[in-house]
């Protein structure tokens, strides 16, 4: 059971978008599904060059299955008050590989420690709640060499424990990539590694 759990997490479809208003100031939040600290960094790069009008560019993002690596940015609001708030969002709804990006634009009344929590916290939920969440799982590679003969024998274990197929080449040898979720890793592992026994006890005889 619980390899089953660590072995899938909850992210994002595709691109959403929220906002939130309060006191005349004005909070865009975007929120984006990444895969990497890079492509995180690009992003950025374009909401704060597409609102360099705007008084602040905050954000927060969580990375990686095992939600191990993550970051929240103030931008210049006092500490604690934007990126947290945003990335309590992420937490709450268990999401990784996400970035949650919200843009303040001043209304001219100041808002105070708790008042930008609030306002930071529900335009990242505003975003989030219209984003389509998906389940995905992760996967393992495995590669292995065989021989024709054995083409049947492997194939039947492909059917049958449905990895997906990255790669296969047909040589002198057989190689094959397959792909398949962590949880299920194992077992094929196995089942392969009889095949290949049975390989060697053959050609040694």
């Amino acid at each position: 059971m619980n390899m089953e759990m660590k072995d899938t997490y909850l992210t994002l479809a595709a691109p959403a978008e929220g906002e939130y208003t309060e006191k005349r100031s004005k909070f865009l939040a975007f929120a984006l599904p990444v895969t990497s600290v890079e492509e995180i960094k690009e992003h950025l790069a374009y909401y704060q060059k597409k609102y360099f009008d705007a008084r602040h560019c905050c954000y927060a993002y969580m990375l990686g299955a095992d939600r191990l690596t993550f970051r929240a940015n103030d931008n210049g609001e006092p500490s604690g008050t934007a990126g947290k708030p945003i990335l309590g969002q992420l937490n709450s709804r268990d999401l990784t590989d996400v970035l949650v990006v919200v843009v303040r634009y001043f209304g001219g009344i100041k808002l105070g420690t708790s008042g930008l929590i609030v306002a930071y916290r529900e335009a990242a939920a505003d975003a989030l709640s219209h984003a389509r969440v998906v389940e995905k799982t992760v996967d393992g590679e495995i590669t292995f060499s065989f021989e024709y003969p054995f083409m049947n024998s492997v194939m039947r274990v492909v059917k049958e424990e449905e990895p997906s197929i990255v790669s296969q080449s047909y040589d002198n040898d057989c190689v094959m990539t397959l792909r398949i979720r962590q949880s299920r890793m194992e077992r094929l592992r196995e089942r392969l590694l009889k095949i290949d026994t049975l390989r060697e006890l053959r050609s040694e005889g």
